[in-house]
């Protein structure tokens, strides 16, 4: 495991996020991997922040709001099977992990694990949340939700950034 500064490699994470990453939330003893494909990464309140958003319709929002905290794991190898997978079946209904054998390690600042993966990791706190208010969304965005189904965008404060970068 490699510290990583998150705003040196942000331009290779967002690249990466295009195709997908996966979303790591716990709230008591229940655990949840989602696949996101949009995301952020900045400076607010003079913090390293990460945004993500969720979907008030996936049974990660359930978690994530009664959590305080998320992973974010970015693959750095081909995991398009998991991530089809993690995006498109309900934890509600599937152990996403056992049916992905996705495994999990300890975080070492939040208590949410972190996804067993080459890649980029990152594990946030929860400083604000805000849900998508459809009147202020510029109308070229609307086609994005055609359910009506807005996301909630959750910032967290980046508490560690590494690498697990696989040199094979």
């Amino acid at each position: 495991m490699q510290r990583v500064d998150p705003m040196a490699i942000v331009p290779e994470v967002m690249e990466r996020i295009r195709t997908g990453a996966f979303l790591t939330v716990q709230a008591g003893d229940r655990i949840n991997v989602m696949t996101i494909g949009w995301a952020g990464f900045g400076f607010l309140w003079g913090r390293q922040v990460a945004s993500i958003m969720v979907r008030k319709t996936r049974f990660t929002f359930g978690l994530i709001e009664k959590s305080s905290e998320f992973t974010v794991s970015v693959p750095q190898t081909d995991m398009s099977a998991a991530l089809n997978f993690c995006g498109s079946r309900s934890g509600k209904r599937v152990d996403k992990f056992k049916a992905c054998g996705l495994e999990l390690f300890p975080g070492s600042k939040v208590k949410t694990p972190v996804i067993k993966l080459p890649g980029v990791h990152f594990e946030c706190a929860i400083v604000y949340k805000s849900p998508v208010d459809p009147k202020h969304l510029v109308e070229s965005y609307a086609h994005l939700y055609p359910e009506k189904d807005y996301h909630t965008i959750y910032y967290g404060e980046i508490k560690k950034s590494y690498s697990t970068v696989d040199e094979e």
